[in-house]
């Protein structure tokens, strides 16, 4: 790798979890009556309930009769038992207290009410789907061996795919989705309102085309599986008020701190794979990372408050991807305002001389601050928030400015040398800025970037490089793509850790160090390395919906 790359320095109040409702108690029972008193002979009399220090009321005459009723026959001794229980019903009934009556009624209604609404349990329909395939394990056990186990995948596997010919053609990738409608019944749990796809670069995310992806453009169960073990690792050590972080507490962490980095890094890998804050294995994490992150935004949108000073324009770029990733993937209307501040802040922290970013707001440019903040302001393009087209034209004067052989290769600052990792950065803001799959600038570009000395090799690592090689040339999808991806898929999930207490992680310097690796540490890496991996779903190919044309993809390497 060049050593000039080494250059370049990419930097990368607690949520408290809801009182857990408890379930409803039984219902208190109103202490039944005493039993009627009763006089000398034995019969029972009922009195009405006293209040201390009241005089009782006097109690009907026994045998009185009633003004005009007639007189009856005097009673059988069979009969006299009878008439004494009638007797004493009708008095139980006419001395009864009221509230005895209301609470009667009351359990009366309760008892009708619950018969009314009582749900009708159907039966369950039991579906069986019977595939020839193995699934990859979604969160292998802690002591595992991934190596022996192979995670239960055969990485051969036949997989359904989606011709790239036959996805929808789109006018803009990037375009948001289309608003929800809801008509007067929309609020009734009834009323079946089917929701609106997400921006489209942002689609293949979705559950029900992302495994065809994954056939299509190279990934295997292989891929998957270390997406899913990293995931889990990074789950593993989410802090208890939702943030994450550079220094630990796994190993090889970074020599320098900053949570709103980490946060942000490690919501990205959880959203790449679909995961938000309302759906998802890992909601729960999203939505507590993603309110750590809201409540460091301040009135002005900026998310960085504390950490080393090049490391604050960064953060911010991360954060705000973050932000408006999961305002367009979700569409939650919470998240429209935080998301816009952000990106305003973004606009404000502009070099409007020179276009781009870099470390302190307003002042200078370099292509790798540049290039988080393009994608910053495409992903709030997702979500349909409005950018300025000058905010475009300043872009692209910029990376005029530090374009190099007719723009197929990049520096990291005007007037600096051409590096790799730049070049790639370099390029995929021109994709993204609307370079067309046959401008012959970004295919000489991409040809440099699978020259041999810069294809994947774990002996001289740089995820930072091999992030954005991946998307250029995955949006590509030709030969150039195949060469690369072949190399990568088998790269990363050999390396990735197998046992152990950080399973699932890479280590950041373990055999040859990352070109960032003690920069950023140990979650720096494994984010990066997880991005990587869901190239495949993350973000559809920008030119995957306006060619038709046909490259030979050779077979998928054995395991």
């Amino acid at each position: 790798m060049s050593p000039q790359d080494s250059e370049l320095s990419p930097s990368i109040g607690p949520p408290t979890e809801p009182p857990v409702p408890l379930p409803p108690g039984k219902p208190v029972s109103a202490p039944l009556p005493p039993p009627p008193p009763t006089d000398a002979s034995g019969k029972a009399r009922w009195r009405m309930p006293v209040a201390p220090g009241t005089e009782p009321l006097p109690s009907p005459p026994d045998g009185a009769a009633r003004a005009g009723a007639p007189q009856s026959a005097a009673p059988t001794p069979e009969s006299t038992g009878e008439h004494e229980e009638n007797n004493l019903k009708e008095l139980a009934i006419k001395n009864a207290p009221p509230w005895l009556v209301s609470l009667l009624v009351h359990m009366l209604l309760v008892i009708i009410l619950g018969l009314w609404f009582l749900p009708v349990e159907l039966p369950k329909l039991v579906s069986l789907e019977v595939l020839n395939i193995d699934e990859p394990i979604n969160e292998p056990p802690e002591e595992l061996n991934l190596d022996d186990a192979q995670l239960g995948v055969d990485t051969g596997e036949a997989i359904d795919v989606i011709n790239p010919e036959n996805l929808t053609p789109v006018d803009d990738p990037f375009a948001a989705p289309p608003d929800l409608e809801i008509g007067p019944g929309g609020l009734f749990a009834s009323s079946k309102v089917d929701a609106p796809a997400i921006g489209n670069a942002l689609s293949g995310r979705e559950e029900g085309t992302r495994r065809a992806l994954i056939g299509t453009y190279g990934g295997t169960g292989k891929t998957e599986a270390a997406v899913a073990a990293g995931l889990a690792w990074l789950a593993n050590h989410q802090r208890s008020d939702g943030s994450w972080s550079l220094q630990g507490p796994y190993s090889d962490g970074s020599q320098f701190e900053n949570v709103a980095a980490a946060t942000a890094m490690a919501l990205l890998a959880f959203q790449g794979a679909g995961n938000t804050h309302e759906k998802g294995k890992y909601k729960n994490h999203v939505e507590k990372g993603i309110d750590f992150l809201l409540r460091l935004q301040d009135e002005h949108g900026n998310f960085f408050h504390k950490g080393p000073l090049h490391s604050g324009l960064y953060s911010q770029a991360q954060c705000t991807i973050a932000v408006c990733e999961l305002f367009a993937m979700s569409q939650d209307s919470r998240l429209r305002e935080p998301a816009q501040r952000a990106i305003q802040y973004c606009l404000s922290a502009q070099d409007k001389r020179k276009g781009g970013w870099r470390y302190i707001p307003g002042e200078d440019s370099d292509t790798s601050v540049t290039g988080w903040f393009v994608m910053a302001l495409q992903s709030a393009k997702m979500g349909g928030l409005e950018i300025p087209s000058p905010v475009w034209a300043m872009i692209n004067q910029f990376l005029e400015s530090v374009a190099y052989e007719g723009g197929s290769r990049y520096a990291y600052l005007a007037g600096g040398e051409v590096k790799r990792s730049m070049t790639a950065e370099g390029l995929l803001c021109r994709q993204w800025l609307g370079w067309d799959r046959n401008d012959q600038r970004l295919n000489l570009g991409a040809d440099f970037l699978v020259v041999k000395e810069n294809l994947p090799d774990w002996d001289s690592r740089d995820v930072y490089y091999w992030y954005y090689a991946t998307q250029v040339l995955h949006n590509l999808d030709d030969d150039r793509w195949h060469t690369w991806n072949h190399l990568m898929r088998e790269i990363l999930p050999n390396k990735q850790e197998k046992k152990g207490p950080e399973m699932g992680s890479w280590h950041p310097t373990g055999g040859k160090a990352d070109q960032w690796g003690y920069h950023g540490g140990r979650l720096y890496v494994t984010c990066l390395s997880i991005y990587i991996l869901e190239v495949y779903y993350r973000h559809l190919p920008l030119y995957a919906t306006a060619h038709n044309e046909k490259s030979s993809k050779p077979a998928a390497i054995s395991p």
